[in-house]
């Protein structure tokens, strides 16, 4: 195992607390070590630099205002030590320009409000070590993708210094050429996991965007590199919100008008976050590019970039009409006409084209939304198996409820609580 691999592993789950309040240290340190992670704590940020030169960590949650230096010089100083680390800030008072200037800056990952409620703490620091771990694991699957990159390299040159080896030589790329694929494959499954764990829905709809894209693809006779590009894209396009809390992309997804300005402005920079973690393979750089265009409009008034027309990627056009189609929460009808509606403002009119051309042979999995248990009713079919806290199968998927499958599942959430989302087709 190499040094650099070592230190991933060994930042995992290490969280580094800074506060010049005592019992502020004491009671963060307590609640985190109960979950199992490994807590180290600081009261002076000048303190915190000398021991971030020296020790690994996957979290740095820093108070505000401290004596000496804020929150936000602190962690901007800590970014440039380990730039990987997931950096969360405490304050108490939230404002709108302290937002818009830590995301600007790229020093923090999200806030924490005092006082705070000890489940959001909790899960705020969980999505934290996720997006750590994500990124530490691309980081590892880069470096040996770009090891593959440096032996095809070297193939190459000794299949021309060594013609009478040909076939032996274009075995051996083959079998290189495959391992890169395969690593690229599980760049992507990795990623598709941590999404579908996070909030199961985006994981459905990555697959409905998937089969879209595949379909216009199709249509066009695209190469195979720009096909690669868009496919993946397609698979991995809300990658960069992993993070944001479930309620927030509930609220994106059914009530956009309700959100706060802080609100929209986090959210409008998913796709660039989402670039910026296919980035981290090598061989996805397109695909980041496609990902972060697809939430511009025709017209300019998209995000994050407010591009417009032909500034926007055509695949990330194409890309575009697809997630408008798969995101429509009405019937196959509707979300038709609702791209027919959006060509010329919102979306290409040329992919508006290439899209209901393509649409009929695209082979799209069934819809899925997320119900509480309170809002069951016979006719659902379940998504997913519902399963006891111990993995014992309750319901599954593909079962249709009746009020019989309904009343046992509440009896049983009555005795023993149901943690798993609840996913019907619909």
């Amino acid at each position: 195992m190499t040094d650099s691999h070592t230190r991933i592993e060994e930042s995992l789950k290490r969280i580094l607390i800074v506060d010049d309040e005592e019992i502020v240290l004491v009671a963060l340190r307590e609640t985190l070590r109960r979950e199992k992670y490994g807590v180290v704590t600081c009261s002076t940020p000048e303190k915190a630099l000398e021991i971030v030169r020296t020790e690994a960590f996957s979290v740095i949650i820093s108070d505000f205002q401290m004596p000496g230096m804020t929150g936000l010089d602190f962690l901007a100083h800590a970014k440039q030590l380990q730039p990987d680390a997931t950096r969360i800030l405490i304050t108490a008072v939230l404002s709108l320009d302290t937002v818009i200037d830590a995301i600007n800056k790229g020093e923090i990952y999200r806030f924490i409000v005092k006082p705070w409620l000890r489940e959001e703490l909790l899960a705020t620091v969980k999505n934290a070590v996720q997006r750590h771990e994500l990124i530490t694991r691309n980081t590892v699957l880069q470096a040996t993708t770009l090891a593959m990159n440096e032996q095809l390299v070297a193939l190459n040159r000794q299949l021309e210094e060594r013609v009478n080896s040909e076939e032996a030589q274009n075995a051996r790329l083959n079998e290189l050429n495959f391992s890169l694929q395969q690593n690229l494959h599980h760049s992507v499954e990795l990623c598709l996991k941590v999404m579908q764990t996070f909030y199961p829905t985006l994981g459905t709809q990555a697959r409905r965007v998937f089969s879209l894209c595949r379909a216009m693809a199709e249509v066009l006779h695209l190469p195979d590199d720009q096909r690669q590009s868009l496919e993946i894209a397609a698979w991995l396009h809300d990658i960069g919100l992993v993070g944001v809390p479930r309620g927030l992309i509930r609220k994106w997804q059914h009530e956009p008008a309700t959100l706060a300005d802080a609100e929209r402005i986090l959210m409008e920079q998913h796709p660039a976050m989402g670039e910026e973690l296919a980035d981290f393979v090598a061989n996805l750089k397109d695909v980041g590019r496609i990902i972060r265009g697809h939430h511009e409009q025709f017209d300019g008034r998209g995000y994050p970039d407010r591009l417009a027309g032909d500034q926007i990627p055509w695949l990330a056009r194409l890309l575009a009409v697809a997630v408008g189609y798969a995101e429509c929460q009405g019937s196959s009808a509707d979300a038709s006409e609702r791209v027919r509606l959006g060509s010329g403002w919102r979306f290409d009119p040329e992919a508006v084209r290439v899209f209901l051309r393509a649409l009929p042979s695209a082979t799209i999995p069934r819809k899925e939304r997320e119900v509480l248990l309170s809002e069951l009713h016979p006719g659902m079919i379940v998504a997913r198996g519902i399963y006891t806290a111990s993995g014992l199968l309750l319901i599954p998927e593909g079962q249709q409820l009746t009020e019989t499958y309904i009343d046992k599942l509440r009896n049983h959430h009555r005795i023993q609580p149901i943690n798993q989302t609840l996913l019907v087709y619909g």
